[in-house]
């Protein structure tokens, strides 16, 4: 499985066997992975930021809490880690994947417990918890790595797009049990807005720690993946020992460089400002300066450790770069056109997303409506469009089905213009949500399956969290300006912009199915 799949599932056969391979018992399994990996996420971002402000905590702290979820930006820094580095005593009963898989779920479950345990209204409670939310964001994150390494590996090329959708599918309980479900929870404790209850919380999130048991007992039932070929540099002890010291002194180089340059960058900025720079930009660029600064000092450092003897340019090269070079030698002159639509696939749905909420409150919708329309009724059409882009992969092939959810990613987006039109108009609120969620469940299978098909067999984990990480960066960026950009042009032009912004995806899609052939140079067993 080292390419795209031109013709995705094309000879799959009949309707009946599309819908009979979800059956498959790899297709539930990844069900149950998907919701232990959906679990974490609300637990650092929304529910947590509701437990600190019932706590007293000050809403500028609670912003800060969402930086403890960095681990999910950044996690191909440490991927190599997974995919190489095995676990004492767990890799030889369990193998690399279900080992790795084990030790970070109950990493997860350590992380919730021990805020659970955490009360932010003592004293130095605030610390202890944003040390807890940052090991459930790293543990999280890795929980993500290795369980898309797994699912890539576990069967072969047509299953992915129902793997895919049916990982979605679970991705998006997990949300729903740490939102909504934990929120109910709570408050059945006794915690409210007027009347603080630590004690509510604290079983609250020792609940949450309970359900990631779901994870645990299928990592434990399913069996390891037939795994590719091991590193040819990692042999003994001495070898995984210095492969450890290079990851740690380069994280080391990066965190400390990084907290260094702060004050700098800040000083930048405002001489920025004063030089009479509009708006965020002075920020925007110093701290995009810093972060590519961070990140050359630990460059530079691995290649003095490598110069100095400490590891093994071989070492280096089979564990980080071959990744990259192995994706550019495939793909050659398509890698280009092929990250970009890694990258772009998915900026008109999260530009919008972004400030979907704000907008559905400004145009008169009460928040119970928001929740209700957006939370349950959203995931429900979520849900069906995910099992729908995966029939319709096996059925047509997943490029057709990635063409399919551009388009209607684009045009759903013109809907929110007749919305912002129909102020409190709760039936086309439904509809409106019906077709963005059945449209986004859709493309995001296909899109899912599409970057499995682009990993190399020998570099699953590496190459799978770069992609995952560069479809989220440039959109995110971008959504950091939808609130100037709806201030000085409103709701509807905003909503045309992201429609037209999803024009160039088209392109891209059309000239990687066509200029970007399928490279297979083998398939997955598929491992029941």
């Amino acid at each position: 499985m080292d390419a795209v799949p031109g013709a995705f599932g094309a000879n799959a056969g009949s309707s009946r066997a599309a819908f009979a391979a979800y059956l498959h018992p790899q297709v539930a399994a990844l069900l149950f992975l998907g919701f232990s990996a959906g679990l974490p996420l609300l637990l650092i971002f929304a529910t947590l930021s509701l437990w600190l402000v019932e706590a007293g905590v000050e809403r500028a702290a609670v912003t800060y809490f969402s930086w403890a979820a960095l681990g999910y930006s950044f996690k191909f820094v440490w991927a190599p880690l997974v995919d190489k580095l095995p676990l004492p005593m767990l890799t030889k009963r369990l193998g690399q994947r279900r080992s790795w898989m084990l030790v970070a779920q109950l990493a997860v479950m350590a992380a919730i417990a021990l805020m659970a345990f955490t009360d932010p209204a003592a004293p130095a409670g605030l610390t202890l918890m944003a040390f807890a939310a940052v090991a459930l964001g790293f543990s999280s994150a890795t929980q993500d790595i290795v369980v898309d390494a797994y699912r890539i590996e576990a069967v072969d090329v047509s299953m992915q797009a129902l793997l895919s959708s049916s990982y979605i599918a679970g991705y998006r309980c997990g949300m729903l049990v740490a939102g909504a479900v934990a929120l109910y929870l709570a408050a059945g404790f006794g915690s409210t807005a007027e009347s603080y209850s630590y004690e509510a919380w604290r079983l609250t999130y020792l609940c949450m720690a309970a359900a990631m048991v779901v994870g645990v007992v299928t990592t434990l039932v399913v069996r390891e993946p037939v795994r590719r070929q091991p590193s040819s540099y990692l042999h003994g002890a001495p070898d995984y020992a210095r492969f450890l010291l290079l990851f740690v002194l380069v994280v080391g180089s990066f965190v400390v460089a990084f907290l260094g340059l702060g004050g700098v960058a800040d000083a930048a900025a405002n001489w920025l400002s004063e030089a009479g720079v509009p708006g965020d930009l002075p920020g925007f660029l110093c701290q995009a300066a810093r972060l590519l600064g961070a990140i050359a000092i630990g460059v530079l450092l691995a290649r003095a450790c490598v110069a100095s003897g400490v590891v093994q340019r071989d070492m280096v090269q089979d564990t980080y770069i071959a990744p990259v070079t192995d994706f550019f030698a495939r793909y050659g002159r398509a890698a280009i056109a092929v990250l970009l639509l890694v990258g772009f696939y998915r900026v008109s749905d999260i530009v919008l997303g972004v400030i979907a909420n704000v907008f559905y409150y400004d145009v008169g919708y009460s928040k119970e409506t928001i929740a209700t329309a957006t939370k349950v009724f959203g995931l429900w059409m979520t849900l069906l469009g995910g099992f729908l882009g995966g029939w319709l992969a096996i059925r047509f092939g997943v490029m057709r089905v990635l063409m399919l959810g551009a388009v209607l990613a684009a045009a759903t987006n013109l809907l929110f213009v007749a919305l912002a039109m129909s102020p409190g108009n709760l039936p086309l609120l439904y509809g409106v949500i019906a077709a963005d969620n059945l449209t986004a469940g859709l493309a995001s299978a296909a899109f899912v399956a599409y970057l499995s098909s682009l990993t190399s067999i020998s570099f699953t984990a590496v190459q799978y969290a770069i992609f995952s990480s560069l479809m989220t960066l440039f959109p995110k960026l971008l959504g950091g300006y939808t609130g100037g950009i709806v201030d000085a042009w409103g709701y509807p032009a905003f909503f045309v912009g992201t429609a037209v912004i999803g024009i160039p995806v088209l392109v891209l899609v059309a000239w990687v199915m066509h200029r970007a052939p399928p490279q297979i140079e083998g398939e997955n067993p598929a491992n029941a």
